[in-house]
């Protein structure tokens, strides 16, 4: 029957058709699902391959930081960068001098660390755009990367920062699509995708960030920084909580996502890897609450393991490594299983991380690493004491919230059987 189905829809032009290849499985497009749902995928597309940028530079970045000592990222008298003084002025056979934490006190690696961390600081650059190109890309495919990762540069330029990447890579995007679902003769069919499409998104879109929204995603970019610099006290610890709360909400999803390009972006400012800036203590806030999850779950499977089954107990060993490398989503196996228990355990005990790490004035200078960063982690102590409260939290949340489920659960049983009029069970007994 099915085969006689399929031979027929292939000869029904009113047949619903999935076309092959890895398009086909993708989220672009702007048919499908609500306005929300379209929106919510292209964002989380431009994050998604944002991410590799953000891993590979910041990673450079702070093996620079080992390497050569944080004062890499310093200026100097004159004014100029210190890694790049020494990327202009030096090279193996002239070495620097060392830097008062260079490893070891060598000048060799004052001067390896100086050039990774340029690595590191000019893959960092690439993140605006390439988060505005991908949301294009998202949107209207091939044709919107160009016009997408353009728009993302001039962000860049004008002091638009992720805000005014996440604009212009949604305006390049829609423009682009507009044109790819239009029809047009065959001799300009070739040109338009690679061509004519890129060209025209490009230059109009372009135009609009640069005389209309130029002044207008500068100020809330500024006004955003400068709240952020201005934040001590009380307010800072409310905001380590609130990053708290988004890293843990969804376990990488949107909201996770959001408060972690908050952030990372956030290290790309002017002034941003100076000693106690507010945007490294956000760093370290935005990192401890994502590495809280996984290891209070992976703890809660040492502290009940009856409560979980075989495979969450397997997930518990693996939750340590992923938890210790900032990897949230190595709670998400638990969090899918049973969320009403786990979701507001772990917000609970990232909120708590990331209040104290605020209030501490933690500060980390890399996007990502976990506990392997720790080098470029200001106040260690109270970097390691901040995940750990934080994880004794949610680890004894989830634990209490599973065993009053379990206690019920087991209360049911000897009046399930009274009901039905037979005895209990020794082996039901006993499991209870």
């Amino acid at each position: 029957v099915m085969i006689a189905e399929a031979v027929a829809a292939s000869t029904d032009p009113r047949a619903r058709r999935v076309e092959g290849g890895a398009v086909a499985s993708d989220d672009r497009g702007t048919d499908a699902g609500g306005l929300g749902l379209r929106l919510r995928q292209w964002l989380l597309t431009g994050v998604s391959y944002m991410i590799p940028f953000v891993a590979a530079g910041g990673l450079l970045i702070a093996l620079g930081f080992l390497l050569g000592g944080y004062e890499v990222a310093l200026n100097n008298s004159k004014g100029v960068q210190v890694a790049q003084a020494i990327f202009t002025d030096n090279s193996l056979t002239d070495l620097p001098s060392a830097t008062a934490h260079a490893l070891f006190g060598s000048s060799l690696l004052t001067y390896l660390g100086a050039l990774i961390f340029l690595l590191g600081s000019w893959a960092f650059s690439f993140l605006v755009p390439a988060l505005a190109g991908y949301i294009a890309y998202a949107i209207a495919d091939r044709p919107g990367i160009a016009p997408g990762f353009v728009m993302g540069y001039v962000a860049n330029q004008i002091g638009g920062g992720f805000i005014g990447g996440i604009v212009g890579g949604l305006l390049a995007g829609l423009l682009a699509s507009t044109f790819t679902r239009r029809s047009y003769p065959r001799w300009l069919q070739g040109l338009m995708p690679v061509v004519v499409i890129p060209l025209v998104s490009t230059l109009v879109v372009g135009l609009v960030m640069l005389l209309v929204l130029d002044h207008p995603l500068s100020w809330i970019n500024d006004s955003l920084t400068d709240g952020l610099n201005s934040m001590s006290g009380s307010s800072a610890i409310l905001l380590g909580a609130v990053l708290g709360l988004m890293m843990a909400f969804d376990l990488g999803g949107p909201l996770n996502k959001a408060a972690y390009v908050f952030a990372v972006t956030g290290l790309g400012t002017a002034g941003a890897l100076d000693a106690g800036s507010s945007q490294t203590q956000i760093m370290a806030a935005v990192m401890i609450a994502g590495m809280t999850p996984p290891l209070a779950l992976a703890l809660s499977t040492l502290l009940r393991p009856r409560l979980y089954t075989e495979e969450e107990r397997e997930n518990g060993k693996t939750a340590w490594l992923l938890g210790a490398s900032f990897i949230s989503e190595g709670a998400i196996p638990f969090a899918a299983a049973d969320p009403l228990r786990v979701i507001p355990s772990m917000m609970l005990g990232s909120a708590a991380a990331g209040a104290m790490s605020m209030a501490a004035g933690v500060t980390l200078k890399a996007p990502h690493g976990g506990i392997f960063v720790f080098f470029a982690v200001d106040h260690v102590l109270w970097f390691l004491a901040s995940i750990i409260v934080g994880t004794v939290i949610s680890a004894l949340s989830v634990t209490a919230l599973k065993q009053v489920r379990q206690r019920n659960i087991d209360a049911d049983v000897p009046r399930h059987y009274e009901r039905v009029g037979v005895d209990v069970p020794l082996a039901d007994l006993l499991e209870g």
